[in-house]
């Protein structure tokens, strides 16, 4: 691998900020230091007036494949997250065939040795009848087991008490959850349906998928992990109401985490009557009032990672009328250019956002030098430029499904470089030809 020094950048890294260059060879960072200009290097790239992060380790995407690549596959999708800075990612198990054993594992891994353009891990789903494959999992191939305690997208839901108490006490991997209560929301959608009048207001989303099936779902799940002393996290959490159940403080202490997600953190029920369908996902988005409690929430450590949950569908599912479309979001392209919109908006720092993309990520799933810009870890990195916008046009998207709920919007920042494994994967708008991805490793000890 070539020798890449990178000169004149603000470092944001473990809660400071630093004035230095980056020397990287050999797929990891091999110096840090205020001045490295007498070094050798086969490229030098000045940074100044630039900021330079770990790249973000996005622990929730769906790719689709296989067996959904319409939507998209492997190639497409991490295209377009590190388009967007995101360095690594690790994928959902609710394709077809469904991740469920060790099979299917090996399966995607090959499958993204051949084609990922970010660093990858996958997680083994969750079903009614799959327990032993759960309890036999090769946790080489798996970053956490994902449970849909509520259905969603697929047909993945847990719902047999006696198989989440097993999996809850059994499973040798981290337990990722979906928190939704199906019968609350069956309950609610033939309450709201049965008196409708007219048209589907996009709103009544948030009442169908409410508050209060959320809020039953992620109880139970809590309660299952406290009783069964398993490392639980609570993926995209939504609601204020569910809040009271997680702790602040360090991500390095706690058994139960909880992650919030890039749209929740965008976009409240106010946006509906604009976006309608484009914004439709599970669980929903809610009022302006959960948004903030959810901002407010990264802020004082109770929300531990930001992801995205990227679910991309077709424009034309998209276009079906609203209780018809599917429920996801495109979003891993411009997910980093979002959360930079609370930082310039002084709702967030730098270094918040760092660590709960990056560091934190990291740290709850044991993910072996990466996350952090440390002498001797592997060199995934991106290069913002603060000063310069991008606006989100059609044109310009990587993501199969071709479109995005920002397409309206023009951020304040702009992903000048993403660097992954000491390659340059995009940069200055295009895209690397060649790949340099690998699977993540796992220190659990």
């Amino acid at each position: 691998m070539a020798t890449l020094r990178i000169v004149n950048g603000t470092l944001i890294n473990e809660g400071q900020r630093l004035e230095a260059d980056i020397q990287i060879r050999d797929g990891r960072i091999d110096s840090i230091a205020p001045d490295l200009g007498g070094r050798p290097a086969d490229r030098v790239i000045d940074a100044s007036g630039m900021l330079i992060l770990p790249g973000m380790i996005d622990d929730q995407v769906h790719f689709r494949e296989p067996g959904l690549e319409q939507k998209g596959d492997l190639a497409s999708e991490s295209r377009a997250a590190v388009a967007g800075g995101i360095t690594s990612f690790m994928e959902m198990p609710n394709t077809d065939p469904k991740t469920t054993d060790n099979d299917a594992l090996r399966d995607k891994h090959a499958r993204a040795r051949s084609k990922s353009f970010g660093n990858w891990a996958f997680y083994l789903g969750a079903t009614n009848d799959n327990l032993e494959s759960i309890k036999a999992v090769d946790t080489s191939l798996a970053c956490g087991v994902k449970i849909f305690m509520g259905a969603s997208t697929g047909s993945m839901l847990v719902d047999d008490p006696d198989v989440l108490e097993a999996i809850f006490a059994s499973s040798p991997l981290l337990v990722a959850t979906h928190c939704e209560d199906t019968p609350t929301i069956e309950a609610n959608y033939q309450r709201i349906t049965r008196d409708l009048k007219g048209d589907f207001p996009p709103e009544l989303h948030a009442e169908i998928r409410s508050r209060e099936a959320c809020l039953k779902s992620s109880t139970l799940a809590v309660e299952l992990a406290r009783r069964h002393g398993t490392r639980l996290h609570v993926l995209h959490l939504t609601t204020a109401d569910e809040l009271a159940l997680f702790e602040p403080g360090p991500i390095e202490r706690k058994q139960i985490t909880v992650e919030a997600c890039v749209h929740h953190l965008f976009f409240d029920s106010s946006h509906y009557a604009r976006k309608g369908t484009l914004i439709k996902c599970n669980p929903a988005i809610k009022l302006p009032s959960d948004r903030q409690a959810l901002l407010a929430a990264v802020n004082d450590d109770r929300i531990d990672i930001i992801a995205t949950d990227h679910a991309p569908h077709t424009a034309e599912e998209k276009a079906r009328p609203f209780l018809q479309a599917p429920a996801g979001l495109p979003l891993v392209q411009h997910a980093l250019l979002a959360l930079l919109e609370h930082w310039h908006d002084g709702v967030f720092t730098l270094e918040r956002i760092v660590h709960k993309t990056a560091h934190a990520p990291a740290l709850r799933f044991g993910v072996k030098e990466r996350g952090f810009l440390r002498e001797g870890y592997h060199a995934d990195l991106v290069i913002v430029d603060p000063h310069t916008t991008t606006a989100v046009r059609e044109q310009t998207l990587l993501s199969r499904c071709g479109w995005s709920p920002f397409e309206d919007v023009r951020f304040r920042s702009r992903i000048r470089t993403t660097i992954v494994n000491g390659v340059i994967a995009w940069e200055n708008d295009r895209l690397a030809a060649d790949s340099a991805a690998m699977a993540l490793q796992f220190d659990r000890g």
